[in-house]
């Protein structure tokens, strides 16, 4: 894989985590105390650097054979989940991620929590939710740029991807003050998902001894090849969500016929 598509790779996943950080910590400065919503960004930041810091030397001190097989797992348990979520949404089987309703839950819950100071900290609740907003995606930002970068030989690279996704969404967050419902997400995810499976694949088998032909090059057609079995799915599920959703209707009486 080539620097560009390094920092590419690594934007597209870690932009899809920010998005989500970034509702959460709109809701809850939206809805609570902005104050107290950055103390719990700046909080969690803080303890993602913890992480980063002391997981960056022990991935790179792993031989690299034992880390391919190790990260091609489980970037391969991570991209299944993402595509197979994608598959369904896109069928019709499962509801799209709709950031805009995610966004009015989570200001509505904020909003009903009671409000307690704590220190330094005027609104608990806020810091709370903006904290574990930013740990738990950041985590998985940190996972993918570390896992990614040391795969590559080149963690200041996808760190840069990272910071780079993070930054971008959480200014366009900051300007519009609203959640990200333009971004589709939900096309980025599968994207994403595709790009997990195929890297997951091609690190795991060389992880396991096995070499493959053009090296680096067999990705090219290995990820086409992985999103066109994604879009397949796609295609061969949406008629039985068709038929699952007619059927559905048609066993469920309408107001007038029981009325009647």
């Amino acid at each position: 894989m080539n620097a560009g598509a390094l920092f590419v790779a690594v934007f597209l996943a870690c932009a899809v985590e920010a998005v989500e950080a970034t509702t959460i910590v709109l809701a809850a400065g939206t809805a609570r105390d902005w104050r107290s919503a950055l103390i719990g960004v700046g909080a969690g930041l803080a303890v993602l650097a913890g992480v980063v810091g002391a997981l960056g030397p022990a991935l790179t001190a792993v031989p690299l054979r034992d880390l391919r097989l190790f990260v091609g797992a489980l970037l391969l348990i991570f991209g299944l989940q993402w595509m197979r979520k994608a598959v369904l949404r896109a069928s019709g089987h499962k509801a799209l991620h709709d950031e805009d309703k995610i966004f009015r839950e989570q200001l509505a819950a904020a909003r009903a929590a009671d409000a307690k100071e704590v220190g330094v900290v005027a609104d608990w609740y806020a810091f709370t939710l903006a904290f574990k907003g930013v740990v738990l995606e950041g985590l998985e930002v940190a996972f993918i740029a570390l896992t990614f970068g040391s795969n590559q030989h080149d963690v200041p690279l996808a760190a840069v991807a990272a910071v780079s996704a993070v930054a971008v969404v959480a200014a366009v967050g900051v300007a519009v003050r609203a959640p990200l419902t333009r971004v589709p997400e939900n096309t980025m995810k599968f994207v994403v998902g595709v790009m997990l499976v195929s890297f997951g694949t091609f690190w795991g088998a060389e992880g396991a001894g096995a070499r493959w032909p053009g090296s680096d090059a067999a990705l090219l057609i290995l990820v086409p090849a992985v999103a066109v079995f994604g879009l397949t799915l796609v295609a061969l599920a949406k008629p039985m969500a068709k038929t699952k959703a007619a059927s559905h209707r048609t066993a469920s009486p309408t107001s007038a016929e029981t009325t009647a």
